[in-house]
């Protein structure tokens, strides 16, 4: 993790960008205590299309029925 103060983050801000995109933790101080720090944002979900993995998987006929007695308790929090 780099840190860097106030001055030093003004000064070459443009470098400090590129290396936080790159994914190097980059912090910028205060009299030596971290204030912030450089994150890269990320890119938005796209809007999902209701309905368009339509037809590459079916539900089996059994998904709704209740679980085998011996997996059942561990759902239910009893792992004994």
């Amino acid at each position: 993790m780099a840190q860097v103060n106030i001055h030093e983050a003004k000064t070459h801000l443009s470098q400090l960008l590129s290396r936080a995109v790159l994914g190097e933790d980059i912090v910028i101080a205060k009299a030596g205590k971290p204030i912030v720090r450089l994150v890269p944002v990320e890119e938005p979900l796209q809007d999902r299309i209701l309905g368009q993995d339509e037809g590459l998987f079916t539900v089996p006929e059994n998904f709704n029925d209740s679980l085998p007695e011996n997996i059942l308790p561990a759902f239910e929090g009893n792992l004994d």
